[in-house]
């Protein structure tokens, strides 16, 4: 027995000849492009078709024609929430005439895929332009958006000449879904707050062969973005966000405490005080349900598509640029391909769990020291003044202002916003 205890310890003992022939085989491994590297270590990029059974599209509807309506709000304005002569039209559409599949369509247009990255399958779409020398673009979408809010921009970013842009103006875009929203995969542990989906991010751009990036995001994209640039990870050439995290600490304090504007602001800084003020004040308790309590409001979210239809149609009327109206800025359609996918894949509860992963002010200023690049839109929760963007962004090589689209930019005015990052990455094509 001894005798064949030491013969088999013997010949499972790697010899010198193994070892460096797993030494080389780790290095030519490491040598290969990212997609192929992935595939033999694993990590496969799988294609991804978006396919809701029939089942499930019969039942939403079923349930969009058995809802309980309340009583009509009590004041003529939107300050109780969505108004019900607003909203009611809305969903009865939902449940008659809307066509889910044509919205199914819309994301199996572009090629998608999956990939596992730290234990989570990723969904993601990637559109590679035909134009060489194409910028590689990672851009995250935000909360209640989904990938679908950028997808109109897919074509003048990745196609600028027939959009009104040069060759030179091209980029690879690549759109993931925030772990727990769309089709990726839903955390089943704590712990995926921005930071970690922004290293997954890079994983993800280097597992596609991109060894030189940039990224863009509002709202948590660009949250996530900003802690890209924070981890600023070989590679990462630069940021653009249309949600800046510029507040002040002073100013912060201010906010907190519900003190009127600080002596000395310039109007610009004046009236960006005055924004968030109304955020704080009279806008932010959608926040602070979904950073204390989201797993309750889950409940009804997940059981009620009415109620997700509302929770999601009030932001929309509330960040478009539209006045409160948001039919102004997005089809009927738009809003509800939005709305049925976050019902179709069972996020919201995990949609609304990354404000509890968060639980941070993402307006207050960051100090981020690589490159960034900054559009205000007129529609945004506030307007971030180049006087504070500069002092959080120290290496900002882009700032502009425009004069349309709100917190949904890329949904509302897609070839504003496809121009707007056409000029914001310019300088740094030839880094």
């Amino acid at each position: 027995m001894s005798e064949n205890v030491e013969a088999n310890s013997i010949s499972l003992a790697p010899t010198r000849r193994e070892l460096l022939a797993a030494t080389a085989a780790t290095a030519a491994l490491s040598l290969l492009p990212g997609h192929l590297r992935a595939a033999i270590s694993g990590d496969a990029i799988r294609p991804f078709k978006a396919a809701i059974p029939q089942k499930d599209v019969d039942e939403l509807r079923r349930r969009v024609r058995a809802a309980r309506w309340p009583a009509m709000e009590t004041v003529s304005d939107r300050s109780q929430g969505a108004q019900l002569k607003k909203f009611k039209p809305l969903v009865e559409y939902w449940g008659t005439d809307y066509d889910w599949r044509k919205g199914e369509e819309k994301l199996n247009t572009f090629p998608q895929f999956m990939t596992k990255i730290d234990g989570l399958d990723i969904h993601f779409i990637h559109v590679k332009s035909k134009h060489e020398n194409a910028l590689p673009l990672i851009m995250t979408h935000g909360w209640p958006g989904s990938v679908l809010e950028l997808i109109k921009t897919i074509g003048p970013l990745t196609d600028p000449t027939a959009h009104g842009g040069a060759s030179e103006d091209a980029f690879h875009v690549v759109i993931p879904s925030m772990p727990g929203y769309g089709f990726s995969e839903i955390p089943s542990e704590t712990g995926w707050g921005p930071d970690r989906i922004g290293r997954a991010w890079h994983v993800l751009m280097t597992r596609l062969g991109y060894d030189r990036y940039v990224s863009q995001g509002g709202d948590w994209g660009a949250v996530i973005s900003d802690a890209m640039a924070r981890q600023a990870p070989a590679g990462l050439l630069g940021i653009h966000t249309n949600m800046p995290a510029t507040v002040p600490p002073d100013i912060a304090k201010a906010l907190t405490n519900g003190e009127p504007a600080p002596a000395g602001l310039s109007p610009e800084e004046k009236i960006a005080y005055e924004q968030m003020n109304v955020l704080y004040t009279k806008g932010a308790g959608y926040a602070w349900m979904m950073v204390t309590r989201p797993q309750t409001l889950g409940y009804a979210l997940t059981d009620s598509p009415v109620g997700l239809a509302a929770w999601y149609y009030d932001k929309f009327a509330d960040w478009t640029y539209s006045g409160g109206d948001p039919e102004k800025s997005l089809t009927r359609d738009e809003m509800l391909d939005d709305i049925s996918l976050y019902w179709f894949t069972g996020t919201a509860t995990s949609g609304a769990r990354l404000y509890w992963e968060n639980n941070a002010n993402n307006f207050n200023a960051v100090d981020i020291k690589i490159p960034a690049a900054i559009t205000v839109f007129p529609g945004e929760i506030y307007r971030a003044p180049k006087s504070w963007a500069e002092k959080a962004y120290h290496n900002l090589i882009y700032y502009n202002k425009v004069d349309k689209g709100g917190h949904f930019a890329a949904w509302e005015e897609p070839d504003l916003f496809s121009s707007e990052l056409r000029a914001a990455f310019k300088s740094l094509r030839s880094v």
